[in-house]
């Protein structure tokens, strides 16, 4: 069953920190988020291999928007 992660905040994406089969693990950053000039990672909810990145370094991304999915 795949996992979405989704955007806890409207941000621009600063770092991608996976990509598309990669494994993680609980915990693992996944990507970081800024917005106002603080910078918040986004982590793995579940240990699973990266399905899909759906976004890209630079892109602005809106509160609950589905950025990561993970088998």
């Amino acid at each position: 069953m795949a996992t979405e992660v989704k955007s806890h905040l409207t941000g621009t994406v600063f770092t991608v920190d996976t990509s598309v089969g990669a494994k993680v693990s609980e915990g693992d950053t996944l990507l970081v988020l800024e917005a106002m000039k603080m910078e918040s990672p986004l982590e793995s909810p579940t240990a699973g291999t990266v399905a899909e990145v759906r976004v890209e370094e630079g892109e602005l991304v809106e509160e609950d928007q589905v950025l990561v999915v993970l088998d």
